[in-house]
């Protein structure tokens, strides 16, 4: 028998973090930074890549938020670097090879989304074209 053999209860927005119901990028992060945005931008990006959020596990979900991170701050180091400042070359070649490891974990490879249309969909299409609309 399965450790856990029951179904986890379902609850209320209400009572799930702000990070879960979406309200936050992260907990305690105002989201309107230039860093939180791009970091967003990166997680929503790579889900897509993956055929969409909802579509992933929350394990897939937690690699792609690691790999947002890592991207992140890489991209702080390199602009950095663009700006004739010095950078640690070791720590963002620790990084870079934490994000290629973290990547192949989570799927470099584009999944394309179905988009064919549900039967209600179709019929609604269908009745439109033969009404002229």
């Amino acid at each position: 028998m399965p450790l856990h053999s029951h179904k986890p209860a379902l609850r209320k927005a209400e009572a799930q973090s702000r990070v879960t119901n979406g309200k936050e990028v992260l907990p305690g992060v105002d989201g309107r930074s230039l860093i939180a945005r791009r970091f967003r931008d990166v997680v929503d990006a790579v889900a897509a890549d993956q055929g969409g959020a909802d579509r992933l596990s929350e394990a897939r979900l937690q690699l792609i938020r690691r790999f947002a991170a890592s991207a992140v701050v890489a991209e702080q180091m390199e602009a950095q670097l663009a700006l004739g400042h010095t950078i640690d070359v070791a720590t963002h070649s620790t990084l870079t090879s934490t994000m290629v490891r973290v990547a192949s974990r989570i799927g470099i490879n584009r999944k394309a989304r179905e988009v064919v249309p549900t039967l209600a969909e179709y019929l609604t299409r269908r009745d439109e074209r033969e009404d002229g609309g």
